[in-house]
């Protein structure tokens, strides 16, 4: 009697929230959309609380501080970019790259994470060499062979830092977090009025619910097949745009482009050879990144972005 009555009840729910739905869909699908696009600039609206939490490089228990050198470097990148530079905020990040999140017009401003060995030179290559490096498992020996040839791949010109910086800040500058985070969000809406209207145009409304049901089953597929495709589509799109712009800014710029994304190819051809079996399943022999799914392709091939800068050089070459 009891798995009766809580069947009923459950029942009864389920249709009004049917009902609720149909009569509120309007608002429904208005709110979605506004939290998913809310959720999604989180990211943005809040650096310094989500971002720099998970990118800040620490040294012996505390926040890395930014060298002279590195801040001296940002200012610079603003000042050739034309970029105000009360919009962004340099901080001291782990890893090899560097990264941004925000946007310079926000409140909070645009955080810009640029790693420690930026402060190497060619010459000595200090930075990097003074850094634990740890590849499956064992130290990176920077005097052995390989060491030597992963410090020479990390290790940056002028031109090759200056360039990276100036694409993140420029990204950031053009409003390239907004149209990342929008997407999931113009697909939701996209989706749920398209569907809707195929549905009045069919007829499924006056039709069985089992029919209807399988419909939006089909629908939520195809609108996550179409969301993926179109992020992936607005992401390489926003990377080719973000080194166009950033080798814009000088013929400098445009060299150092060309060799930053040499050095990554470089390091990882190199780190594929060194990480054996684990190596070939994250990087191509051509030093691009696997995809960690078949379907997705998140960021635009390294090879292709240096092919594009490559390009532009040569057409711009004086004969």
């Amino acid at each position: 009697m009891t798995y009766r009555r809580c069947r009923s009840m459950a029942s009864a729910l389920f249709w009004k929230l049917c009902v609720f739905s149909r009569q509120h869909r309007g608002r429904l699908l208005g709110t979605s959309s506004l939290a998913l696009l809310a959720v999604n600039l989180s990211y943005h609206v809040f650096p310094e609380q989500t971002f720099r939490t998970l990118y800040q490089a620490w040294t012996r228990g505390e926040p890395a501080p930014l060298s002279e050198r590195l801040q001296t470097l940002l200012r610079g990148v603003l000042d050739d970019a034309h970029l105000p530079p009360s919009g962004f905020t340099p901080f001291a990040a782990y890893g090899f790259q560097p990264v941004s999140a925000g946007v310079p017009w926000f409140p909070s401003g645009c955080l810009i994470g640029i790693p420690a060995n930026y402060n190497s030179t060619e010459a000595d290559g200090a930075g990097t060499a003074d850094r634990l490096l740890v590849v499956n498992g064992q130290e990176v020996d920077w005097a052995s062979e390989p060491g030597i040839r992963l410090r020479d791949s990390l290790t940056l010109s002028l031109k090759a830092q200056k360039f990276s910086v100036a694409r993140e800040a420029l990204h950031a500058q053009t409003s390239g977090p907004i149209l990342q985070a929008s997407v999931a969000a113009l697909c939701l809406t996209s989706v749920c009025v398209s569907s809707v209207a195929i549905k009045q145009l069919l007829g499924l409304y006056s039709g069985p619910l089992i029919l209807r049901g399988v419909f939006n089953v089909l629908a939520v597929l195809l609108g996550f097949t179409a969301y993926c495709l179109c992020y992936d589509a607005v992401s390489h799109w926003l990377d080719y745009r973000s080194d166009r712009k950033a080798a814009a800014v000088s013929a400098d710029y445009a060299q150092g482009g060309l060799e930053f994304y040499e050095k990554i190819l470089a390091r990882n051809r190199l780190l594929r050879g060194i990480m054996g079996k684990q190596g070939e399943a994250m990087y191509a022999p051509s030093g691009n990144l696997f995809p960690k799914h078949k379907l997705r392709l998140k960021n635009a091939p390294y090879t292709c972005r240096r092919d594009r800068i490559l390009h532009a050089l040569e057409k711009h070459r004086p004969e």
